[in-house]
This record gives structure tokens, C-alpha cells and sequence, in this order.
């Protein structure tokens, strides 16, 4: 009957918050004295509720799923199987084409929340990725790996390092573009034509002095 009651008789003498029952009292007792006599078997965590091991508890089956590839939740459009629920609920806006996450300068919609809030750094201008060469910064990861390219190609150049050899001449070169270009003397192709002579050469740059003639008369 407490309970339609609200009646409370049972008064920590710490915070003096009431409780309807004496379970509940001594439960939240433990908060002040640090008790902790519900220990996790796998991380060896206490804790000073039964309800609050439980829940922890779910961090570890849940993993666990991941390492024994347990994956319960199945899509039913494409067979595609998980071991959380959750990533079967997020799997299924890429069939639905539902974009719950709106940005509210944009309006744009997306279907995570990690690329809303990737998306709202355009707006704000944040670009917490630096490159560690030339310190020019991103508002993407995505794009500072793209943009580190650049510097391992460019050091490639000064450290001699030429992971793309000819097969015919067994020349080494730093980027696989030089390769290409250079496989032309082999294969005899012309790919840049001369719209005036109609001849042929290897390279652009090849073309641009013929051109120049023309360019004068």
C-alpha cells in the first residue's frame, strides 16, 4: 500500500532521503559506506547494486558476440547478420533510405549521427584534423588521409624509394603515373596528337613545342 501511499518510512540518517521499503534502504546505504558486493566475473568491477552489475554485464556478452562471431540479428533484405541490435537498426536506413539525423542550418538528412556531426563542422568551420607535414587542416578524416598522399608520394622522391619497376627494362620509378608514361617507348603508343600534322607523341609535354611552332606562324 505504500506505494498508492507514497508513505516513506524508512529515512537514510545520512541524506535523510526516505524509502517505501527497508531493502531499498539498506541498498542505497552502500552509496555512503562504498560498499560494493556485486563483483563482475570477467573485469572484476564491483558494484553496490545487483541492477547496476546486470546492466554492466551486457558490455561483455555483447563483446564477446563480436570475438565468437555470434551475430543473432539478421536483415532480412540482404541476409546480412549482426551482433547487436543496434547495428542491425542502423544497417537497415541504408534499404529504407530513412535519414532521421537533420541538420538544422541545412536541412540536410542523414542516416548516422556520426556523419551529422561530421557534416555540421562545415558550418562551424572546425577542422580538428591537422597534418603533421604541412599543418593544413581538415574537417574530415577522410580527407587528411587523402591529403597525406601527396607527402608520402613527394618523400618517396627524396628518399629514392621506386616501388614501380618497368617490366621490360626493370627502371624503377616513384610514382606508378611515371611508370605509365614511360611503358610508351616500349609499347610505341602516341596518346597526344597534333590537330595541325597529326602526328604523334609520347607525352604532352612532347607536344607542346611542335605546337608553339604553330602557335608563331
Amino acid at each position: 500500500m505504500r506505494i498508492h501511499t507514497s508513505e516513506k518510512p524508512f529515512k537514510c540518517d545520512i541524506c535523510e532521503q526516505g524509502f517505501s521499503q527497508s531493502g531499498n534502504l539498506t541498498r542505497h546505504m552502500k552509496i555512503h559506506t562504498g560498499e560494493k558486493p556485486f563483483k563482475c566475473d570477467v573485469c572484476k568491477r564491483s558494484f553496490s547494486r545487483n541492477g547496476d552489475l546486470t546492466r554492466h554485464m551486457r558490455i561483455h556478452t555483447t563483446h564477446i558476440k563480436i570475438h565468437i562471431g555470434e551475430n543473432p540479428f539478421k536483415c532480412d533484405i540482404c541476409d546480412r547478420r549482426f551482433s547487436r541490435n543496434h547495428d542491425l537498426t542502423r544497417h537497415m536506413r541504408i534499404h529504407t533510405g530513412e535519414k532521421p539525423f537533420k541538420c538544422d542550418i541545412c536541412e540536410q538528412g542523414f542516416s548516422q549521427s556520426g556523419n551529422l556531426i561530421t557534416h555540421m563542422k562545415i558550418h562551424t568551420g572546425e577542422k580538428p584534423f591537422k597534418c603533421d607535414v604541412c599543418k593544413l587542416s581538415f574537417s574530415r578524416n577522410g580527407d587528411l588521409t587523402r591529403h597525406m598522399k601527396i607527402h608520402t608520394t613527394h618523400i618517396k622522391i627524396h628518399i629514392a624509394e621506386n616501388p614501380f619497376k618497368c617490366d621490360i627494362c626493370d627502371r624503377l620509378f616513384s610514382r606508378n603515373h611515371d611508370l605509365t608514361r614511360h611503358m610508351r617507348i616500349h609499347t610505341g603508343e602516341k596518346s597526344f596528337k597534333c590537330d595541325i600534322y597529326k602526328q604523334g607523341f609520347i607525352t604532352n609535354g612532347d607536344i607542346t613545342t611542335p605546337m608553339s611552332i604553330h602557335t608563331d606562324e
